[in-house]
């Protein structure tokens, strides 16, 4: 789909819906971007009354000519007690490509798109996130360089002094800088590329660079400045200060001149930050033909990898990204190292850390067991029979619930959902199978507006997303970020936690045990992550065509 087909679509959805009609008892909720021609489409109605009518309509949004109709199926499940009704719309036989609405009764839904490129607008939205993101003198979007003298001193080594820690993303709605989520987001942008080069080569800059690639070299510079000892490397620049500032732009940043580094390892980290360098190493060779780059990524992996020894008590002190397991990141470490390396004892290593992975049922920036059984099931297939464990428990979840969510809600719900189907894609990969597809695609469908309140959970994509977002330079822009997939619906325990107070607005009668609020004060709701970002990039790429 052309950019100015798009366009044009955008002002069409606007102009439809600005003269929708609205109910306040009956609610579709549906995947407001669209879907591929072959794939199943289905939406689901929420009401609050018996459904009178039992026939739902598809008409196209330029003549409203209609093209598809059949009936709703009842479901017995219900989302709460206010609304304790709900029915199934399935139209997947639907696949002309076109613009199209739903119509039941005399409600319309948000309009959506069939096309086999209706997820390359997402996937482009996502990777502009990144550029918002970037730290110090990197070509940023929505603000100027920033914060060029990181770091202004080192907390936890013998050395105080300051160093160039300049670069790199900016982790959240904050101006803090991880380690461990650069590295987990660069490996992710790595890995795309590799997993399929074809799709993940799109480039809208017109350098004939792919922009995943661009992107991932921004992380690559911030861990190798991260590498500025032969005994230690930074974990994270800047401290809980960086909150109680208020909000302003990153160049303008009050704590600009005391922003400190800590030097807090973990095998968690040592494991992902070398498996970063290590894909990298081999990517910047056979793609670039850049063999000193290549060779100082590939030198520094193997030089944070053996520093694991060094850790024999496994003590994390990280008070935003603790982690519990370390295994499955250091066999990833040591498996990409071998990869690119061919140094045998390497791929031992990864089978010996792999093999003792406790198995989960989860995906988050700290649990990516699928991604590392797909990597090691190309030397044992018992990892892709522990990975087919994984998407059991997800699709009997997912069949077992009103809106197929896959696993329960977390904080984070929206990265976890994206892990999984990301799960889904690699499994598909390795054998072909088409049991878990529908499995992807309802909970794709959940992030982009098939869930209970209505929302597209990434910013700019779909008809209504968040307006609201927890982030310091949306703050600065009316409200404005490119492609922000926001962390979506939690528990309410969470915000009993932290004492919030949920707004008592439009979207409150869809909370049930979990809550969604689009509220800029809101971090656990509505904060964007790279983690998340790169997880979603990969997902929407792998759909683009």
């Amino acid at each position: 789909m052309t950019s100015a087909r798009i366009f044009l679509f955008i002002v069409l959805s606007l102009l439809f819906y600005s003269c929708s009609q609205i109910d306040d008892n009956i609610f579709i909720r549906l995947n407001q971007v669209g879907f591929r021609p072959e794939e199943i489409k289905t939406a689901i109605i929420l009401s609050k009354t018996p459904f009178e009518s039992k026939t739902f309509r598809i008409k196209k949004i330029e003549n409203k000519t209609e093209v598809f109709s059949d009936s709703i199926t009842l479901l017995p499940k219900k989302l709460n007690e206010e609304i304790p009704f709900a029915a199934l719309i399935n139209f997947t036989s639907l696949n002309i490509n076109g613009e199209y609405f739903i119509e039941y009764d005399h409600l319309k839904s948000y309009p959506f798109i069939i096309d086999e490129a209706v997820f390359n607008s997402v996937r482009d939205s996502l990777s502009l996130f990144f550029k918002v993101q970037r730290c110090g003198p990197t070509n940023p979007l929505l603000h100027k360089v920033c914060h060029l003298q990181d770091a202004t001193k080192v907390i936890g080594y013998s050395d105080s002094s300051s160093i160039d820690l300049t670069g790199g993303w900016h982790d959240a709605g904050d101006y803090i800088k991880f380690l461990y989520t650069t590295a987990f987001t660069t490996y992710l942008l790595l890995f795309s590329y590799e997993f399929d080069s074809q799709k993940f080569s799109f480039d809208l800059d017109l350098d004939s660079v792919p922009d995943i690639l661009q992107e991932a070299r921004i992380g690559l510079d911030f861990l190798l400045r991260c590498n500025f000892a032969d005994d230690a490397f930074i974990t994270q620049v800047q401290d809980d200060r960086d909150h109680s500032v208020g909000w302003r732009l990153p160049e303008n940043d009050t704590l600009t001149f005391d922003r400190p580094a800590f030097v807090k390892m973990n095998k968690s980290q040592i494991g992902i930050s070398s498996a970063a360098l290590a894909i990298a190493s081999r990517i910047w060779g056979n793609k670039f033909s850049d063999y000193e780059f290549s060779k100082k990524c590939l030198d520094v992996s193997k030089k944070i990898f053996q520093l694991r020894d060094m850790i024999t008590d496994f003590n994390d002190d990280e008070k935003y990204y603790a982690q519990t397991e370390f295994d499955s990141k250091l066999a990833l470490g040591a498996l990409e190292i071998y990869k690119t390396s061919n140094e045998k004892n390497y791929l031992n290593l990864a089978l010996e850390f792999g093999n003792k992975i406790n198995e989960n049922h989860w995906w988050s920036w700290g649990n990516f067991n699928a991604l590392v059984y797909y990597n090691l099931s190309e030397f044992d297939d018992e990892f892709i029979y522990k990975l087919k464990k994984q998407l059991d428990y997800y699709k009997t979840k997912s069949e077992n619930n009103l809106f197929s969510l896959a696993n329960h809600y977390n904080w984070g719900t929206n990265h976890s959902l994206a892990g999984i189907v990301l799960s889904t894609i690699l499994y598909k990969q390795l054998t072909g199978s088409d049991d878990f597809d529908n499995l992807a695609i309802l909970n794709r469908d959940f992030i982009l507006g098939r869930n209970p309140w209505g929302k597209s959970f990434i910013t700019n994509v779909g008809t209504d997303f968040p307006k609201n977002v927890h982030h310091q330079i949306a703050f600065f822009s009316n409200g404005y970020i490119p492609g922000a997939l926001v962390s979506g619906p939690a528990p309410d325990t969470l915000f009993t936690k932290f004492n919030f107070t949920i707004p008592d607005d439009e979207l409150k009668i869809f909370n049930t045990s979990a809550i969604y609020s689009d509220d800029i004060h809101n971090f656990i709701t509505n904060e964007p992550t790279i983690t998340s970002n790169a997880t979603a990039l990969f997902i929407f790429g792998y759909y683009s065509n």
